[in-house]
């Protein structure tokens, strides 16, 4: 925040204001510190693998996002379980863990329909919990990146967007202007420096699925969300990289760009939404790992790893979406079996080799994201069934390592 020297005639015959004039800036410390973050995925944009329950207890099987949640139930049957459900799904109890495990950081998604709805089914009313984390994340000391997770018409053309759809919609009609609109009203708030103590970074877009998408159209969004931005104040600005390597984007909203200045680059790695993927072992996981950390490796912009996991199988119940089965059991169309799904989900049915191989498994990406990258945000916080992904669950099992630092297994990638 700027302060000025104010001089009156008061102050000029007497008295001395002696107050700071130096830019306070975004408390964190971009291209040095490390991120070692938690995604609080499933809150305010629901996902119906993370809370399978809210979906099923409508008793509606038509019901596979957040977008039919509202058009099949209409507002205020809709609103009803939505309130509920942000008033218990994330509270200071769970950002108080998220601190006292070691973590520094928070990814918050949230859909545009909380700030505007433009006539579409989704019920608003998760926009006043963002208050309630910042207000969370000051007093423990967390900071966080707020993340644009669905834009109108659906960018991917997945639930995690808020509709589940076959052909992404998003850059068709007024959709692009939409989401310009939300994420002005984003961060024309969130940007101010007031919030720079806690709001380290505003993402514009996740997963924008660019083999769907114009690529071109998708750089203009990106150079207009970041200029909206700096109409306000110098907060980070975090692009997707579309599923493209990173250093692909390089050159783009950089000092040579238009002086282009704090622009961070997330990506995302997953190792189970694949035919392929999903029927290596363990040690091939792993290996993975240390095989792929360069494609993510040598852009010129601030890169994480924004969403990662310790899966090995895509064997959470409607992680494919509702419905829909797993490629491990051979239950998802087009996949073969490779083995059962019915433990995977409960942490107390792991062997101690499983919890082994997992913990391996996570040392080693936290290894790589940290050698390649800024750091990274695990996804997710907490689920209520899908052990593989919960961070909760892992700590007090003693997978995910505690300190965050710490390693059961001797380094893993050699290249590194």
């Amino acid at each position: 925040m700027i302060f000025s020297r104010v001089l009156s005639t008061a102050l000029a015959v007497g008295a001395v204001l002696a107050a700071p004039t130096e830019k306070r800036g975004v408390a964190f410390g971009w291209g040095s510190e490390k991120i070692r973050g938690v995604n609080i995925g499933g809150w305010l944009v629901l996902e119906p693998w993370i809370t399978p329950s809210l979906f099923d207890n409508t008793g509606r099987a038509d019901i596979v996002d957040e977008y039919t949640l509202g058009q099949k139930l209409g507002h205020d049957a809709a609103l009803a379980i939505l309130r509920k459900h942000w008033d218990t799904w994330a509270t200071w109890q769970d950002f108080n863990k998220i601190k006292q495990s070691g973590f520094n950081l928070v990814r918050i998604p949230i859909g545009f329909w909380a700030y505007d709805t433009f006539g579409t089914p989704y019920v608003q009313g998760a926009a006043d919990y963002v208050d309630a984390a910042i207000d969370w994340s000051r007093g423990l000391g967390l900071k966080i990146i707020i993340d644009l997770h669905g834009a109108p018409g659906s960018q991917n053309g997945y639930d995690n967007s808020g509709q589940r759809i076959a052909t992404p919609q998003w850059q068709t009609g007024d959709t692009v202007k939409q989401t310009l609109q939300v994420l002005k009203t984003i961060t024309d708030k969130y940007a101010q420096t007031k919030y720079q103590d806690v709001v380290v970074g505003i993402q514009l877009l996740n997963e924008p699925f660019t083999p769907s998408l114009n690529l071109d159209a998708l750089k203009q969004f990106y150079r207009d969300g970041y200029g909206q931005t700096r109409d306000t104040s110098d907060t980070t600005v975090v692009l997707h990289d579309g599923f493209n390597a990173p250093n692909t984007w390089n050159g783009f909203l950089t000092p040579s760009d238009n002086n282009a200045q704090k622009v961070a680059m997330d990506h995302h790695e997953y190792q189970v939404f694949d035919n392929g993927l999903i029927k290596m072992q363990p040690w091939e996981h792993r290996q993975l790992v240390c095989n792929n950390a360069n494609s993510y490796a040598g852009a010129d912009k601030w890169t994480f790893v924004g969403e990662w996991t310790g899966a090995m199988t895509d064997c959470a119940r409607y992680l494919n979406g509702r419905g829909v089965g797993a490629r491990y059991d051979g239950s998802y169309p087009g996949s073969s079996f490779v083995g059962s799904c019915s433990w995977q989900n409960d942490i107390s049915k792991w062997t101690q080799s499983y919890k082994d191989d997992t913990r391996g498994y996570i040392e080693a990406q936290m290894e790589a994201f940290e050698a390649k990258t800024q750091g990274w945000i695990w996804w997710n916080f907490k689920t209520e069934g899908a052990a593989e992904w919960d961070a909760f669950k892992l700590i007090d099992a003693g997978v995910f390592p505690q300190p965050l630092t710490s390693r059961k297994f001797s380094a893993i990638c050699s290249n590194f």
